[in-house]
């Protein structure tokens, strides 16, 4: 991989990504795969004033036999080190940045209602740091190529050539050319276009079809808007970009509205498991029944991680002609398989996708029928023959997406 290329990644990231400003603490958490693209990324944000970069390191096989050999008491516990480190961040607003390169089948093995168990018990604790944060700092996540990651897509070449295809897909999918600062500022005004419209109809439904299957209709939120590409934090008011890389158009819909049948057109990784083929159905705006060819019981366990876990926190619109979706790859990575095409949420919802959000608690907002969960999961459920209908208040229809594309 070219240097200068992976340099000009480094600086989108951290101008584009986060947009780190001087005197901002970083943190950044990231797997061992690639150590010298990491020191790039710390250097950029010591250049844009950073004032302490912290490195995370983690490692999917020491995590593996930490979740094989720990006690549930222990991986339960959340220590004082842990709160203090929260509230540090609480305190100081940290720019937090994920490199994701974890390998999708990485904790095969691992009893998935032990590590259910753990999250469920340590969840309430930390509940009310991440509160604290909700919409207040930058962060962003992106991918960084690693080997077991980069097997499991290329099983059938080297691995040296497989973790070099990785990266050129990553890179493409995340606009690196010659000037990606400015290709990420044209972006974010086509998808800040689409919201506009999508906004100014104020949908009270979405209404989804597609021939696999899917069924679908889900109740937005009288005063929920669309929103994509970057945001701005509360109180600062700093724009950065979340997501890298990013084509969705979301909104938070409304709690208990949503009724009928989606099925998932990509598999899910989740806690270090695929689950594969598998469709789940709605009524009264909670999921009452799954199934999956691979991993049922975990998708089980996850809808029943808490009482919002059912219950959907947000709506993305993607179009099937997307860059991630013309690769042809299928990345077993949520980052780049839900930008693919349209994919739903279950679990957390969005405070700010309500208009004037900042006049509300937490607690307002979940009133308001924001979703609340300890679990955010994307899924995959959009086709190439899907159609979307947007319905208004007064009953009128309008076609949102034909064909799986923009019908606007």
């Amino acid at each position: 991989m070219q240097q200068e290329r992976l340099k000009k990644y480094a600086e989108l990231i951290v101008k584009c990504g986060l947009n780190v400003k001087k005197g901002q603490e970083v943190i950044i958490r990231c797997a061992l795969d690639q150590p010298d693209f990491v020191t790039l990324v710390v250097e950029e944000c010591y250049k844009c004033g950073a004032e302490r970069v912290k490195v995370e390191w983690s490692h999917m096989p020491i995590t593996k036999l930490g979740y094989n050999y720990r006690s549930l008491e222990t991986l339960s516990e959340v220590t004082e080190v842990e709160k203090a480190e929260w509230q540090r961040k609480v305190d100081k607003k940290s720019c937090l940045l994920w490199l994701d390169s974890d390998d999708p089948d990485g904790l095969d093995g691992t009893d998935s209602e032990k590590i259910s168990k753990a999250n469920i018990a340590r969840f309430p604790i930390i509940k009310p740091y991440r509160d604290a944060l909700e919409n207040k700092y930058q962060w962003c996540i992106a991918a960084v190529s690693g080997k077991e990651w980069a097997k499991k897509i290329y099983p059938d070449i080297p691995v040296d050539e497989a973790v070099e295809k990785l990266w050129e897909n990553i890179l493409y999918c995340s606009r690196v050319d010659d000037n990606p600062i400015k290709a990420w500022d044209k972006h974010n005004k086509e998808l800040a276009k689409r919201c506009k419209f999508l906004n100014d109809y104020k949908f009270e439904k979405l209404e989804y079809k597609s021939a696999n299957g899917t069924d679908f209709t889900v109740g937005l939120n009288p005063i929920g808007v669309f929103m994509g590409g970057g945001e701005h934090t509360l109180e600062s008011n700093i724009y950065f970009n979340p997501n890298i890389p990013s084509e969705e158009v979301f909104t938070t819909p409304m709690r208990g509205i949503a009724e009928g049948k989606v099925v998932a057109t990509k598999p899910l990784s989740y806690q270090g498991k695929l689950i594969e083929d598998f469709w789940v159905r709605f009524e009264n705006g909670k999921v009452v029944e799954v199934h999956a060819e691979r991993n049922q019981d975990l998708l089980e366990k996850m809808v029943s991680m808490d009482e919002g876990a059912a219950y959907l926190g947000e709506c993305a619109l993607i179009a099937y002609d997307s860059p991630i979706n013309n690769t042809n790859v299928l990345f077993y990575n949520t980052l780049f398989d839900e930008n693919a095409s349209c994919h739903l949420a279950l679990g957390r919802g969005f405070n700010n996708c309500l208009e004037n959000y900042e006049k509300y608690s937490v607690e307002e907002c979940e009133k308001l029928g924001v979703n609340s969960s300890m679990i955010h999961v994307d899924f995959m459920i959009g086709s190439k023959d899907m159609s979307i209908v947007g319905i208004t208040k007064d009953g009128k229809r309008v076609q949102v997406f034909k064909n799986g594309n923009w019908a606007i």
